[in-house]
């Protein structure tokens, strides 16, 4: 029997019930801190962009800076939906 399957096992009324196949192998050891780096990444991004009067990191985009800084941070929570 493979490692990811679980045996069956009987019900109440003696019937054979099936389980899938559990898909839970650990995350690489790189998984986290690349997770909460991102998280990171995209706070300093955003405290850069207030703290400097609006103008850095990137100053052609203005605005759009916080997008970018969001847009960083968001990619570290949504690695928090495959954390295992």
């Amino acid at each position: 029997m493979a490692r990811s399957e679980k045996p069956a096992r009987r019900n109440g009324d003696d019937e054979l019930v099936d389980r899938p196949p559990v898909d839970a192998a650990p995350n690489p050891v790189w998984f986290k801190p690349v997770m909460v780096g991102f998280m990171l990444v995209g706070l300093v991004w955003i405290l850069v962009f207030y703290l400097s009067g609006m103008q850095f990191p990137i100053p052609g985009i203005g605005p759009w800076n916080l997008m970018v800084g969001f847009g960083i941070a968001f990619i570290g929570f949504l690695m928090t939906t495959r954390w295992r």
